[in-house]
């Protein structure tokens, strides 16, 4: 019986998944991927002799009755996702009919296409005296938000919102965010396909416009939307500076300058 490994690609660029994932990839005996995400590029860390399988036109049953099937012929099967499996990776409901099997899982985390896009354009997603919190969400669509966790209830706390699946929803964003007290001119930016070389797009925007400047740009998938009273702190002409670095902020590694605290243990 071989062992089934969830292994998070990450946004885009094939550099950018763990060593782990990468390891795995190149003694896989099967690989699932998910062929409308993951870059083609990742397959070329896999052996010539992997039974490779595109999952883009699977169902739910089809998918779990390979992985299967594979972890019963061979000792290492990847299931290859982009970003991260435990974010809006249907994860679980991968991993449940395999625990009833008696197949053993792992999951190698992979980096988030919200990091991404942040790194992208050169951007914080938390600032000193601005925001100390991101909410990663989506918008209502054709799967329903739970109880509480509609978007203008989460924009209200006025942090980073980084907006998943959601693209085609803009109208939908630009009303939830007005309607919680964002305003008009708040900056927006949307990333389309972070770190793909020769893909990766940029759109800085404001709530008021972003919708119309993605329609220019015939955004209709693989884009990250960031709203944020961080965004474009990289111009600002002050900023509050982290305590961490601070001269006169002491702590287990230094002691303040002209500060009198006992060092902490």
């Amino acid at each position: 019986m071989g062992k089934v490994w969830f292994v998070g690609a990450g946004p885009g660029d094939p550099a950018l998944i763990t060593v782990k994932g990468r390891d795995l990839l190149a003694r896989a005996g099967a690989l699932l991927y998910a062929g409308s995400l993951v870059s083609p590029a990742h397959l070329e860390y896999v052996p010539p002799e992997c039974e490779c399988q595109d999952s883009k036109g699977m169902t739910l049953p089809a998918i779990t009755e390979w992985l299967i099937t594979k972890a019963h012929q061979h000792t290492t099967v990847v299931r290859l996702q982009t970003g991260d499996p435990s974010l809006y990776g249907a994860l679980i409901e991968m991993v449940r009919p395999l625990d009833r099997a008696g197949i053993e899982v792992e999951v190698v985390p992979g980096v988030s296409s919200a990091m991404a896009s942040a790194a992208a354009a050169v951007e914080s997603l938390t600032l000193p005296d601005i925001t100390q919190t991101v909410i990663l969400t989506r918008v209502a669509g054709r799967t329903a938000m739970p109880e509480g966790e509609a978007l203008e209830a989460l924009a209200r706390h006025h942090c980073t919102l980084c907006l998943f699946l959601s693209i085609t929803l803009l109208h939908k964003v630009q009303s939830a965010l007005l309607a919680a007290g964002w305003p008009p001119h708040a900056p927006v930016l949307v990333v389309h396909k972070a770190s793909w070389l020769g893909d990766e797009k940029l759109i800085r925007g404001t709530l008021a416009d972003i919708r119309d400047r993605c329609r220019a740009e015939h955004l209709s998938s693989q884009a990250l939307i960031i709203v944020s009273p961080t965004l474009g702190a990289r111009h600002w002409p002050t900023l509050a500076t982290s305590k961490l670095y601070d001269a006169t902020f002491t702590h287990r590694f230094r002691k303040g300058e002209g500060n009198s605290q006992e060092m902490p243990p």
